[in-house]
């Protein structure tokens, strides 16, 4: 799988106008390095795999899209979601993608990248043991860091357009390939039912913003995790920028709703843009 952003395509440009003959990029978005060959007419990835300039110039251009990349022709990473009415794509940081929804990024990117972001969630969390929960799945980022630790995740997504996009991701493939990983597809208010009472030791509920999905920040969904959470388990709750108006009306609804909910403590981390209740 080569993907590229104009994280790489305009220092492959600027080589090619100095003359030079080969260049070291990432080929996955900044995970690894190669070398690649800089010919007159086209970019030569690998031994199978080229671009015409022309390509490589278009990739340059968009500076909020990545490209999946085959012989000959780039496709930018986008999905329609006939399911939900929404588009997504594939956004390059200097560090790991985040995912576009309609446009708005899904990751924090504002002096850190969706990776630190990620590390900030599981830190809150921490330490991620025994089977964790994770709500929202989309790209993938918590369920991967989580299962570093943890004996078994399962993640829950709603749209399966979501998890398209994250197969052509680069830094989403653990999410397929981790046997500890296991996925449900389906909407987490109703799919959280299924699952048996004290079944984890941690939750990290990541939701969209509480316009996309305010089922998800109610007193009923947060009974229903509750219930999943054995004694003594965590969870974190993601709720936005606790220094924004909506972000701070947001965080009050939803402390005062998860102590109504049976959770006996709830903390604010604000580096984390969440909370943290206790069971």
């Amino acid at each position: 799988m080569i993907v590229l952003s104009h994280f790489q395509a305009v220092p492959l440009l600027r080589a090619r106008q100095e003359g030079r003959p080969a260049a070291t990029i990432s080929l996955d978005l900044g995970l690894s390095r190669s070398e690649v060959r800089l010919e007159a007419e086209r970019l030569l990835l690998s031994e199978r795999v080229w671009l015409p300039w022309e390509a490589v110039e278009e990739i340059a251009r968009h500076e909020t899209a990545c490209f999946a990349v085959q012989a000959g022709r780039a496709e930018r990473i986008q999905r329609f979601s006939e399911f939900l009415n929404r588009s997504y794509s594939l956004m390059p940081t200097a560090g790991a993608p985040t995912l576009l929804v309609s446009g708005i990024p899904m990751h924090r990117i504002r002096g850190t990248d969706p990776h630190r972001d990620t590390l900030s969630k599981i830190r809150a969390a921490a330490p991620l043991r025994g089977r964790v929960l994770d709500i929202c799945t989309g790209l993938g980022y918590t369920a991967i860091e989580a299962a570093r630790t943890a004996e078994q995740v399962v993640t829950i997504e709603l749209d399966p357009a979501v998890l398209e996009i994250a197969r052509q991701n680069p830094w989403s493939q653990d999410l397929f390939e981790n046997p500890r990983i296991e996925q449900i597809t389906g909407d987490a208010f109703e799919e959280v039912q299924r699952l048996p009472d004290e079944a984890f030791s941690r939750i990290v509920h990541d939701p969209p913003r509480f316009s996309l999905a305010g089922e998800l920040y109610g007193g009923a969904f947060y009974r229903r995790l509750h219930r999943l959470l054995g004694r003594g388990g965590r969870l974190f709750h993601y709720v936005g920028d606790p220094g924004s108006r909506s972000g701070r009306n947001v965080t009050r609804g939803v402390v005062r709703r998860l102590r109504e909910a049976g959770f006996g403590r709830v903390v604010r981390r604000p580096g984390a843009f969440g909370v943290v209740a206790y069971k």
